[in-house]
């Protein structure tokens, strides 16, 4: 007898919240048809994506750079698997010692993940130990060939010296052994100069 007084007090409370639902359930419904269909693009849409990173990567069990980055985008499903930096970037090589041997920033960069290839693009500027500074608005760094390397104009300003300006730059990835294969204009054809950090106030030009 109780048990029916209760539920019986209690059914338009009832009635209530099963209309309610009913138009919750067919609010949701109507959600879910008008919802478009959402396609993954493994090129486009990144697998991982952090910000404010701050990175150490070793070599050989030793610490040789630091990366500090606003925004890190990895595309591990890529055809050509890479990572991404677009708002900007700061990376700095160390020795044995921990001494900073280059530091170099950016305004994008690409990490080829699998190629060991690193394209820095947009006011890229690297500074060596020797206090000279590299601009260009791009230079590639191949790791496997400790190379890097550029086929737009390269400036390089030599504390007490000339000013270097050119295109075909390569140099070690230390930045203090670097050439250009495409310097200034001349009658005759290009000009190819050479700095080497052992014989750093000497340069060799060929006609």
């Amino acid at each position: 007898m109780l048990l029916y007084l209760i539920n019986k007090r209690y059914f338009p409370l009832t009635t209530f919240f099963s209309l309610v639902v009913g138009i919750v359930f067919m609010s949701c419904n109507k959600e879910v048809k008008n919802t478009v269909s959402f396609i993954n693009d493994n090129e486009t849409t990144p697998t991982m994506l952090t910000h404010n990173d701050t990175m150490l990567i070793s070599d050989s069990g030793l610490i040789r750079y630091k990366i500090i980055a606003e925004t890190w985008e990895m595309f591990d499903r890529a055809k050509d698997p890479h990572w991404r930096y677009p708002d900007g970037f700061y990376l700095e090589q160390f020795d044995s010692v921990f001494n900073i041997v280059a530091t170099v920033k950016a305004d994008t960069v690409w990490n080829y993940t699998q190629r060991k290839v690193y394209k820095f693009k947009g006011n890229v500027f690297i500074h060596n130990k020797k206090d000279e500074t590299f601009s260009s608005d791009e230079l590639y760094w191949d790791q496997r060939q400790q190379k890097v390397y550029s086929n737009m104009p390269v400036i390089v300003n030599r504390p007490g010296q000339m000013t270097l300006r050119g295109t075909g730059f390569e140099a070690n990835q230390q930045m203090t052994n670097y050439k250009f294969m495409n310097v200034g204009e001349m009658a005759s054809g290009k000009t190819i100069i050479y700095v080497n950090e052992d014989a750093e106030n000497s340069e060799e030009k060929q006609e």
